[in-house]
Protein backbone atom coordinates (compact mmCIF):
# COMPACT_ATOMS: atom_id res chain seq x y z
CA UNK A 1 0.00 0.00 0.00
CA UNK A 2 1.48 3.35 -1.01
CA UNK A 3 1.78 6.21 1.46
CA UNK A 4 -1.08 8.02 -0.23
CA UNK A 5 -3.28 4.93 -0.13
CA UNK A 6 -2.40 4.34 3.52
CA UNK A 7 -3.31 7.92 4.40
CA UNK A 8 -6.62 7.44 2.63
CA UNK A 9 -7.36 4.26 4.56
CA UNK A 10 -6.34 5.92 7.82
CA UNK A 11 -8.76 8.76 7.16
CA UNK A 12 -11.54 6.36 6.22
CA UNK A 13 -10.90 4.23 9.31
CA UNK A 14 -11.10 7.25 11.60
CA UNK A 15 -14.26 8.49 9.85
CA UNK A 16 -15.85 5.04 10.11
CA UNK A 17 -15.23 4.94 13.85
CA UNK A 18 -16.62 8.44 14.19
CA UNK A 19 -19.73 7.32 12.33
CA UNK A 20 -20.07 4.45 14.82
CA UNK A 21 -19.82 6.88 17.75
CA UNK A 22 -22.65 8.88 16.18
CA UNK A 23 -24.82 5.75 16.35
CA UNK A 24 -24.29 5.58 20.13
CA UNK A 25 -21.55 2.96 20.16
CA UNK A 26 -18.62 3.38 22.54
CA UNK A 27 -16.02 1.92 22.55
CA UNK A 28 -15.31 1.18 18.90
CA UNK A 29 -12.26 -0.35 17.24
CA UNK A 30 -10.96 -2.01 14.09
CA UNK A 31 -9.23 -5.37 13.56
CA UNK A 32 -7.64 -6.92 10.48
CA UNK A 33 -7.93 -10.54 9.42
CA UNK A 34 -6.55 -13.08 10.20
CA UNK A 35 -5.85 -11.42 13.55
CA UNK A 36 -2.95 -11.63 15.95
CA UNK A 37 -1.48 -14.72 17.55
CA UNK A 38 -3.81 -14.28 20.53
CA UNK A 39 -6.83 -14.45 18.22
CA UNK A 40 -5.52 -17.74 16.90
CA UNK A 41 -5.14 -18.99 20.48
CA UNK A 42 -8.77 -17.98 21.22
CA UNK A 43 -9.88 -19.97 18.17
CA UNK A 44 -7.95 -23.03 19.37
CA UNK A 45 -9.48 -22.60 22.83
CA UNK A 46 -12.97 -22.78 21.29
CA UNK A 47 -12.13 -26.17 19.83
CA UNK A 48 -10.88 -27.45 23.21
CA UNK A 49 -14.04 -26.10 24.88
CA UNK A 50 -16.20 -28.00 22.41
CA UNK A 51 -14.17 -31.20 22.78
CA UNK A 52 -14.66 -31.08 26.57
CA UNK A 53 -18.43 -30.92 26.07
CA UNK A 54 -18.74 -27.48 27.69
CA UNK A 55 -21.08 -26.28 24.93
CA UNK A 56 -23.81 -28.63 26.22
CA UNK A 57 -26.32 -29.06 23.39
CA UNK A 58 -25.50 -25.75 21.66
CA UNK A 59 -24.33 -27.54 18.53
CA UNK A 60 -24.31 -24.33 16.52
CA UNK A 61 -21.13 -23.33 18.37
CA UNK A 62 -19.20 -25.93 16.36
CA UNK A 63 -19.82 -24.48 12.89
CA UNK A 64 -16.65 -23.90 10.86
CA UNK A 65 -17.74 -20.35 10.02
CA UNK A 66 -17.24 -19.39 13.67
CA UNK A 67 -13.50 -19.96 13.24
CA UNK A 68 -13.11 -17.96 10.03
CA UNK A 69 -14.94 -14.65 9.43
CA UNK A 70 -13.98 -14.84 5.74
CA UNK A 71 -16.59 -17.60 5.41
CA UNK A 72 -19.28 -15.12 6.49
CA UNK A 73 -18.33 -12.56 3.83
CA UNK A 74 -16.09 -13.52 0.94
CA UNK A 75 -13.11 -11.22 0.66
CA UNK A 76 -13.34 -9.90 4.22
CA UNK A 77 -10.16 -8.09 5.22
CA UNK A 78 -11.27 -6.03 8.22
CA UNK A 79 -13.98 -5.60 10.80
CA UNK A 80 -15.34 -2.76 12.86
CA UNK A 81 -16.12 -3.85 16.43
CA UNK A 82 -18.60 -1.81 18.49
CA UNK A 83 -19.76 -1.82 22.08
CA UNK A 84 -23.11 -0.59 23.40
CA UNK A 85 -23.35 0.28 27.09
CA UNK A 86 -26.39 -1.29 28.77
CA UNK A 87 -25.63 -0.17 32.33
CA UNK A 88 -28.83 1.67 33.27
CA UNK A 89 -29.75 3.48 36.47
CA UNK A 90 -32.67 1.21 37.44
CA UNK A 91 -32.38 -1.71 39.86
CA UNK A 92 -34.63 -4.71 40.42
CA UNK A 93 -36.69 -4.44 43.59
CA UNK A 94 -35.97 -6.63 46.64
CA UNK A 95 -38.27 -9.63 46.81
CA UNK A 96 -38.51 -9.93 43.04
CA UNK A 97 -37.37 -12.63 40.65
CA UNK A 98 -34.27 -11.61 38.71
CA UNK A 99 -33.67 -11.14 35.00
CA UNK A 100 -30.23 -10.56 33.50
CA UNK A 101 -29.67 -6.91 32.62
CA UNK A 102 -29.00 -7.49 28.93
CA UNK A 103 -32.64 -8.53 28.50
CA UNK A 104 -34.24 -5.54 30.20
CA UNK A 105 -34.72 -3.39 27.10
CA UNK A 106 -35.55 -3.92 23.45
CA UNK A 107 -33.95 -6.91 21.73
CA UNK A 108 -30.32 -5.83 21.43
CA UNK A 109 -29.88 -7.93 18.26
CA UNK A 110 -32.29 -5.61 16.48
CA UNK A 111 -30.91 -2.45 18.06
CA UNK A 112 -27.29 -3.19 17.14
CA UNK A 113 -28.08 -4.67 13.72
CA UNK A 114 -30.08 -1.64 12.61
CA UNK A 115 -27.31 0.74 13.65
CA UNK A 116 -24.57 -1.36 12.05
CA UNK A 117 -26.53 -1.43 8.80
CA UNK A 118 -26.72 2.35 8.80
CA UNK A 119 -22.94 2.44 9.28
CA UNK A 120 -22.54 -0.08 6.48
CA UNK A 121 -24.63 2.01 4.10
CA UNK A 122 -22.49 5.03 5.00
CA UNK A 123 -19.36 2.98 4.19
CA UNK A 124 -20.84 2.04 0.81
CA UNK A 125 -21.26 5.73 0.03
CA UNK A 126 -17.56 6.28 0.73
CA UNK A 127 -16.37 3.12 -1.05
CA UNK A 128 -19.03 1.96 -3.56
CA UNK A 129 -17.04 -1.16 -4.48
CA UNK A 130 -16.71 -2.50 -0.95
CA UNK A 131 -19.00 -5.12 0.57
CA UNK A 132 -20.00 -5.49 4.20
CA UNK A 133 -22.04 -7.60 6.61
CA UNK A 134 -23.48 -6.69 10.00
CA UNK A 135 -23.07 -9.30 12.75
CA UNK A 136 -24.47 -9.50 16.27
CA UNK A 137 -23.87 -12.47 18.60
CA UNK A 138 -26.45 -14.60 16.79
CA UNK A 139 -24.02 -14.77 13.84
CA UNK A 140 -21.38 -17.55 13.83
CA UNK A 141 -18.47 -15.30 14.77
CA UNK A 142 -16.05 -15.35 17.70
CA UNK A 143 -17.47 -11.99 18.67
CA UNK A 144 -15.75 -11.57 22.02
CA UNK A 145 -12.36 -12.56 20.66
CA UNK A 146 -12.67 -10.12 17.77
CA UNK A 147 -13.84 -7.37 20.13
CA UNK A 148 -10.69 -7.99 22.16
CA UNK A 149 -8.62 -7.99 18.96
CA UNK A 150 -10.09 -4.61 17.99
CA UNK A 151 -9.22 -3.12 21.38
CA UNK A 152 -12.72 -2.81 22.88
CA UNK A 153 -11.66 -4.64 26.04
CA UNK A 154 -10.23 -7.92 27.25
CA UNK A 155 -12.00 -11.21 27.81
CA UNK A 156 -12.33 -11.64 31.57
CA UNK A 157 -12.15 -14.87 33.51
CA UNK A 158 -15.97 -15.02 33.38
CA UNK A 159 -15.70 -14.97 29.54
CA UNK A 160 -17.30 -11.51 29.16
CA UNK A 161 -15.50 -8.57 27.57
CA UNK A 162 -14.36 -5.95 30.09
CA UNK A 163 -13.58 -2.34 29.21
CA UNK A 164 -11.51 -0.40 31.75
CA UNK A 165 -13.89 2.60 31.59
CA UNK A 166 -17.22 0.83 31.09
CA UNK A 167 -16.86 -2.49 32.85
CA UNK A 168 -18.51 -5.54 31.30
CA UNK A 169 -22.05 -4.16 30.86
CA UNK A 170 -21.43 -3.96 27.13
CA UNK A 171 -23.27 -5.46 24.17
CA UNK A 172 -21.11 -6.24 21.13
CA UNK A 173 -21.54 -6.05 17.38
CA UNK A 174 -19.30 -6.23 14.31
CA UNK A 175 -19.31 -4.93 10.76
CA UNK A 176 -17.31 -7.18 8.46
CA UNK A 177 -15.99 -5.49 5.33
CA UNK A 178 -13.85 -6.13 2.29
CA UNK A 179 -12.35 -2.66 2.71
CA UNK A 180 -8.75 -2.82 4.06
CA UNK A 181 -8.97 -0.65 7.16
CA UNK A 182 -6.27 0.37 9.63
CA UNK A 183 -6.32 -1.82 12.76
CA UNK A 184 -6.24 -0.71 16.38
CA UNK A 185 -4.06 -2.42 18.97
CA UNK A 186 -5.59 -5.45 20.72
CA UNK A 187 -6.68 -4.93 24.33
CA UNK A 188 -4.44 -6.02 27.18
CA UNK A 189 -5.86 -8.24 29.92
CA UNK A 190 -6.16 -6.52 33.31
CA UNK A 191 -7.79 -9.27 35.37
CA UNK A 192 -4.52 -10.05 37.13
CA UNK A 193 -4.88 -12.50 40.01
CA UNK A 194 -8.52 -11.61 40.71
CA UNK A 195 -10.82 -14.62 41.04
CA UNK A 196 -14.00 -12.88 42.25
CA UNK A 197 -16.17 -14.23 39.42
CA UNK A 198 -14.84 -17.77 39.83
CA UNK A 199 -15.42 -17.71 43.58
CA UNK A 200 -18.94 -16.26 43.34
CA UNK A 201 -20.42 -18.67 40.79
CA UNK A 202 -22.90 -20.81 42.78
CA UNK A 203 -22.50 -23.84 40.49
CA UNK A 204 -18.72 -23.63 39.85
CA UNK A 205 -19.54 -23.18 36.16
CA UNK A 206 -16.28 -21.28 35.64
CA UNK A 207 -14.17 -24.40 35.67
CA UNK A 208 -10.92 -22.48 35.28
CA UNK A 209 -10.10 -18.91 34.24
CA UNK A 210 -11.82 -18.07 30.94
CA UNK A 211 -13.56 -21.48 30.70
CA UNK A 212 -17.31 -21.60 31.41
CA UNK A 213 -19.05 -24.99 31.42
CA UNK A 214 -22.54 -24.43 30.01
CA UNK A 215 -23.74 -27.63 31.66
CA UNK A 216 -23.35 -25.89 35.04
CA UNK A 217 -24.32 -22.34 34.03
CA UNK A 218 -27.56 -20.81 35.35
CA UNK A 219 -27.85 -18.60 32.28
CA UNK A 220 -27.67 -21.59 29.95
CA UNK A 221 -30.26 -23.58 31.87
CA UNK A 222 -32.78 -20.75 32.26
CA UNK A 223 -32.57 -19.76 28.57
CA UNK A 224 -31.41 -22.69 26.45
CA UNK A 225 -32.38 -25.85 28.38
CA UNK A 226 -35.56 -27.26 26.83
CA UNK A 227 -36.11 -30.05 29.36
CA UNK A 228 -39.33 -29.97 31.40
CA UNK A 229 -37.36 -29.92 34.67
CA UNK A 230 -34.07 -28.24 35.53
CA UNK A 231 -31.31 -30.47 36.95
CA UNK A 232 -31.38 -30.65 40.75
CA UNK A 233 -27.95 -29.02 41.04
CA UNK A 234 -29.26 -26.04 39.08
CA UNK A 235 -32.56 -25.87 40.97
CA UNK A 236 -30.78 -25.77 44.33
CA UNK A 237 -28.44 -22.97 43.20
CA UNK A 238 -30.90 -20.92 41.15
CA UNK A 239 -31.79 -18.36 43.79
CA UNK A 240 -33.95 -15.61 42.26
CA UNK A 241 -32.60 -15.99 38.69
CA UNK A 242 -35.21 -16.98 36.11
CA UNK A 243 -33.81 -15.47 32.89
CA UNK A 244 -30.04 -15.43 32.64
CA UNK A 245 -27.65 -14.62 35.48
CA UNK A 246 -25.44 -11.61 36.29
CA UNK A 247 -23.63 -12.93 39.37
CA UNK A 248 -20.18 -13.12 37.79
CA UNK A 249 -20.55 -9.56 36.47
CA UNK A 250 -22.08 -8.19 39.67
CA UNK A 251 -18.99 -9.17 41.67
CA UNK A 252 -16.41 -8.02 39.10
CA UNK A 253 -14.30 -5.16 40.55
CA UNK A 254 -14.32 -3.44 37.16
CA UNK A 255 -18.10 -3.06 37.55
CA UNK A 256 -17.76 -1.45 40.99
CA UNK A 257 -16.34 1.76 39.55
CA UNK A 258 -18.16 4.96 38.67
CA UNK A 259 -19.46 3.65 35.35
CA UNK A 260 -21.30 5.73 32.77
CA UNK A 261 -25.05 5.18 32.82
CA UNK A 262 -26.90 4.54 29.57
CA UNK A 263 -29.89 6.75 28.84
CA UNK A 264 -30.62 5.02 25.53
CA UNK A 265 -34.43 4.73 25.38
CA UNK A 266 -34.23 1.32 23.67
CA UNK A 267 -32.18 -0.15 26.54
CA UNK A 268 -34.34 1.03 29.45
CA UNK A 269 -36.13 -1.76 31.36
CA UNK A 270 -39.81 -2.52 31.15
CA UNK A 271 -41.40 -1.80 34.55
CA UNK A 272 -42.60 -5.37 35.11
CA UNK A 273 -39.05 -6.71 34.85
CA UNK A 274 -37.98 -4.76 37.93
CA UNK A 275 -40.69 -6.13 40.23
CA UNK A 276 -41.64 -9.59 39.00
CA UNK A 277 -43.34 -11.85 41.53
CA UNK A 278 -43.55 -15.62 41.26
CA UNK A 279 -47.32 -15.81 41.73
CA UNK A 280 -47.86 -13.29 38.93
CA UNK A 281 -45.55 -15.11 36.55
CA UNK A 282 -47.13 -18.50 37.21
CA UNK A 283 -50.43 -17.06 36.01
CA UNK A 284 -49.04 -15.98 32.65
CA UNK A 285 -50.85 -17.40 29.66
CA UNK A 286 -49.46 -17.34 26.14
CA UNK A 287 -51.14 -14.01 25.38
CA UNK A 288 -49.52 -12.36 28.41
CA UNK A 289 -46.14 -13.77 27.42
CA UNK A 290 -46.60 -12.49 23.87
CA UNK A 291 -47.49 -9.00 25.05
CA UNK A 292 -44.71 -8.69 27.62
CA UNK A 293 -41.91 -10.25 25.57
CA UNK A 294 -42.73 -8.62 22.25
CA UNK A 295 -39.51 -7.17 20.82
CA UNK A 296 -37.40 -8.72 23.59
CA UNK A 297 -34.26 -10.87 23.38
CA UNK A 298 -35.85 -12.98 26.14
CA UNK A 299 -38.62 -14.14 23.81
CA UNK A 300 -36.34 -17.15 23.31
CA UNK A 301 -37.60 -18.33 26.72
CA UNK A 302 -41.00 -19.87 26.01
CA UNK A 303 -44.00 -19.44 28.39
CA UNK A 304 -43.65 -22.91 29.92
CA UNK A 305 -39.94 -22.27 30.53
CA UNK A 306 -40.71 -19.06 32.43
CA UNK A 307 -43.09 -21.04 34.63
CA UNK A 308 -40.56 -23.86 35.05
CA UNK A 309 -37.84 -21.43 36.10
CA UNK A 310 -40.12 -19.48 38.43
CA UNK A 311 -41.25 -22.67 40.18
CA UNK A 312 -37.62 -23.54 40.96
CA UNK A 313 -36.50 -20.03 41.91
CA UNK A 314 -36.31 -18.46 45.35
CA UNK A 315 -37.24 -14.76 45.19
CA UNK A 316 -34.60 -12.30 46.31
CA UNK A 317 -35.17 -11.36 49.92
CA UNK A 318 -35.93 -7.81 50.97
CA UNK A 319 -33.39 -6.40 53.46
CA UNK A 320 -34.41 -6.52 57.09
CA UNK A 321 -34.77 -3.24 58.96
Amino acid sequence: MSGEDHDGQTGLSLALKQRAYQEGFDPVGIARLPGSERLQLRTAALQRWLERGFGADMTWMATERRRNPALLLEGTTSLLAVGLNYHVADQQKPGSLKIARYGWGRDYHRVIDQRLRRIGRWLSEQRPDCRWRACVDSAPLLDKAWAEEAGLGWIGKHSNVINSQRGSWMLIGHLLTTEPLVADAPARSLCGRCSACIDACPTTAIREPFVVDSNRCLAYHTIENRESQLPEAIRSALGPWIAGCDICQDVCPWNHRNLPVSEEPELQPKAWMLDLKRDDLLQWDDATWDERLRGSALRRIKPWMWRRNATAAEPDQAPTL
